[in-house]
């Protein structure tokens, strides 16, 4: 194949027949990487990507055989579609190559302590730290997402979406309540008074004139240029 170049007649018959051979060598390759959340078949046509990259790539000069190029070659490109395209939400390079040494250590350390392996049997295990196992294990949950649609575990109905919070209207008003809380005490205190009547203790302007023994006309005056005063001292210390 590498006496002929691209384009040449016989060229595309003799790649396409090395990548045919070697097609069940992808396969073995794809098979170390299941199990880690990707359907088979896909990370088979990964490997196979691969492949072609290393048939295209392989010098035959160098004197090694093609075989002893290909495998890393498909091994590489596997690693980079787990490290690149397979997780939900992107995590760091390191944490994310962490994460697939825990997964693959789990079952090993399984077996041979007869239990679940611990955060410290794994950290001594891959000459990690706790600490660094334990972010390990958390970005499990950058890896895959689910959809607001699935059912809720436990569940025979309620959806995801469900469980999902809304904005709280009184939450984004407290900036606001924090901001008039302190220039209210700058008013007179009759003013202060009336306020409290009117907005704490929820009386009508009728039943403050009533109270203060002023006209509700004159209640209404004395709101109004508190309201005045508070939005300018309120812009004031904006």
């Amino acid at each position: 194949m590498h006496e002929l170049t691209p384009g040449e007649p016989g060229y595309a018959e003799l790649r396409d027949e090395v990548i045919a051979t070697f097609a069940p060598l992808a396969r073995r390759a794809a098979l170390k990487f299941q199990n880690r959340g990707e359907e088979l078949d896909d990370l088979v046509q990964v490997a196979l990507v691969g492949l072609i990259k290393a048939v295209d790539r392989f010098d035959p000069s160098r004197g090694i055989q093609f075989v002893h190029y290909a495998v890393p070659t498909m091994t590489g490109e596997l690693k980079r579609h787990f490290r690149d395209r397979a997780w939900s939400v992107r995590v760091n390079r390191r944490l994310q190559e962490l994460h697939l040494r825990i997964a693959k250590a789990v079952p090993e350390l399984s077996q041979r302590l007869q239990r679940m392996p611990s955060a410290e049997d794994l950290a001594e295990y891959l000459g990690e730290t706790e600490e660094d196992i334990q972010s390990g294990l958390r970005c499990a949950g950058a890896y895959s997402t689910r959809s607001l649609s699935d059912t809720v575990p436990g569940s025979d109905s309620t959806q995801l979406a469900e469980l999902m919070g809304e904005l709280d209207q009184q939450i984004e008003m407290v900036p606001d309540r924090l901001a008039l809380r302190g220039v209210i005490g700058r008013l007179p205190e009759r003013e202060q008074h009336i306020l409290k009547l009117r907005f704490e203790d929820n009386l009508t302007q009728a039943d403050i004139a009533d109270l203060i023994g002023v006209s509700q006309m004159h209640v209404s005056r004395l709101l109004a240029k508190a309201f005045a005063e508070l939005k300018e001292m309120l812009v004031q210390d904006d």
